[in-house]
């Protein structure tokens, strides 16, 4: 029994293979088999650099954001420790103000 292991492949070639497969005299089936791999993959490729632009194959598992998306996770992070903070307190409110026994 042999395991297969899985390709990876930097974001240059991903970006090449997309520019590879849009020139008009070529095809998408060609452009894969010329560089080794399957045209589902590039197909897939494709989608995501039209989707993402630029931002497209960030490498490393990481996902590119542009400076707005990074603002609106940076302020989604504080609001939920601002409202961990806000639930914190109310417990201590409500533990403090119970009337001794």
């Amino acid at each position: 029994m042999s395991v297969q292991q899985r390709r990876k492949y930097d974001p240059d070639f991903k970006r090449n293979a997309v520019l590879l497969s849009e020139d008009p005299g070529r095809t998408v089936s060609e452009v894969a088999e010329n560089l080794g791999i399957a045209k589902d993959l590039l197909y897939r490729w494709r989608r995501e650099h039209r989707a993402r632009e630029g931002l497209a194959f960030p490498g490393h598992g990481r996902e590119a954001l542009t400076s707005q998306e990074q603002k609106i996770r940076e302020l989604e992070k504080k609001l939920k420790d601002a409202e961990m903070e806000r639930d914190i307190l109310k417990k201590a409110m409500a533990i403090f103000s119970r009337a001794p026994k």
